[in-house]
């Protein structure tokens, strides 16, 4: 999804037919086994980076809005909202959901975003249909997925356990799925259930962002089951909130964070806070994937506030910004066919390239650093341009 929708990034960016191509072509030929996958959390990467930009740019007129290929697409993310919604674990007192690819038992921080595709389901009119031909509402899913990961995988400084600082994020959330109770935090990528693994902590903090400016442009009425606009809004921001004023607060200054707060080479970097992050250092790796996804997140949540508070979050999003697109983390030759380099994708697994000569990884990148970094400069041009604004949800 974001190597196909890369392209569809680009061509909005340049007006580069052959990114169109690529991007529309790959679509076709690759992504409808990503629409039917049940066995994944994360539809709302791989399908709305390519169907929904697909979407996006026939309903902004840039490219030719032939109806077919509109009704491909709305059907694409209908399906893929549904398929999405129906990878459920049922909780106690309303709550509820999409589980990993771990199995039933494990709530991801990553899946916030991955709401998208139950949004613009919902938004297109699709809902999913159960036993008895029950009737299964994406937006009701999506709301108590979110309320679920705002209590357990969110931390907000109230005594949870003697960890709990404000804005902590747990990668993962471990339930009894026979009677539903919570069991303990844990980690996939990150150092320890303890600590908080950056890029988990930007997928909550850009999925509450968007989140909040998507649920904003529904009425009350619709809202009203899960406690009116004015309540859900307050609730989802509050989680953005946290989770911003966290990585602000434990990124060093340039906006770059070390991959896990609490990596333990990170004591051998004395104040590593107060100054700007060191990829090449000998101790624990940056990550740069990490950067690009919250500085979107911090400049929507700046966006969406306003006033001395928004503009605070705007100007972190965009320190954090002009850092990426600058070297040493934009790659600058031609020989190497990233992007945005110093990227990790799975310290614990060894999986990184740690380049001959050097102790840890570096210098490396992934698709989505490439693909969000995309995002970030297309959503700040248009930002600056005053163009229609950048989001995933429809008008």
């Amino acid at each position: 999804g974001f190597q196909f929708g890369s392209a569809l990034l680009q061509f909005d960016a340049t007006g580069d037919r052959r990114m169109l191509d690529t991007g529309r072509d790959g679509t076709l030929a690759h992504m409808a086994s990503h629409v039917s996958h049940v066995g994944v959390h994360d539809h709302g990467f791989n399908n709305v980076s390519t169907y929904g930009n697909l979407l996006r740019l026939a309903r902004e007129g840039r490219i030719d809005a032939d109806p077919w290929l509109v009704n491909f697409c709305e059907l694409a993310l209908k399906l893929s909202g549904a398929i999405q919604a129906a990878r459920w674990t049922e909780l106690p007192d309303g709550l509820g959901y999409i589980h990993s690819f771990n199995g039933a038992h494990s709530l991801f921080a990553d899946t916030m975003r991955s709401l998208r595709s139950l949004a613009l389901g919902h938004q297109l009119g699709h809902a999913l249909m159960g036993e008895r031909d029950r009737r299964i509402s994406l937006l009701q899913r999506l709301v108590q997925h979110a309320d679920t990961n705002a209590r357990y995988n969110v931390y907000f400084g109230e005594g949870r356990d003697i960890y709990d600082v404000r804005g902590r994020v747990a990668h993962e959330s471990v339930f009894n799925v026979r009677d539903g109770s919570y069991r303990c935090p844990s980690t996939q990528q990150g150092y320890t259930p303890f600590s908080t693994w950056t890029r988990g902590l930007a997928w909550v903090m850009l999925g509450y962002a968007e989140q909040v400016e998507f649920l904003a442009t529904l009425g009350n009425a619709e809202l009203k089951p899960f406690g009116g606009r004015k309540a859900l809004l307050a609730r989802y921001v509050d989680a953005a909130r946290a989770t911003a004023d966290f990585y602000i607060g434990n990124t060093p200054a340039c906006g770059v964070p070390y991959w896990d707060t609490g990596a333990p080479g990170l004591v051998h970097l004395g104040d590593y806070l107060d100054r700007p992050a060191e990829p090449y250092n000998d101790h624990e790796p940056v990550d740069s994937s990490a950067a690009a996804i919250t500085a979107q997140g911090l400049i929507r949540l700046g966006h969406h506030l306003g006033g001395k508070d928004g503009k605070r979050y705007m100007a972190a999003g965009l320190t954090v910004a002009r850092t990426l697109f600058d070297e040493p983390y934009l790659s600058t030759t031609a020989q190497h066919q990233g992007l945005l380099l110093h990227a990790i994708y799975h310290r614990p697994n060894g999986w990184d390239h740690v380049p001959k000569g050097r102790r840890i990884p570096c210098g490396e990148s992934c698709m989505w650093g490439d693909y969000h970094l995309r995002e970030l400069a297309l959503y700040i041009g248009r930002l600056a341009r005053q163009a229609p604004y950048y989001k995933f949800f429809l008008d």
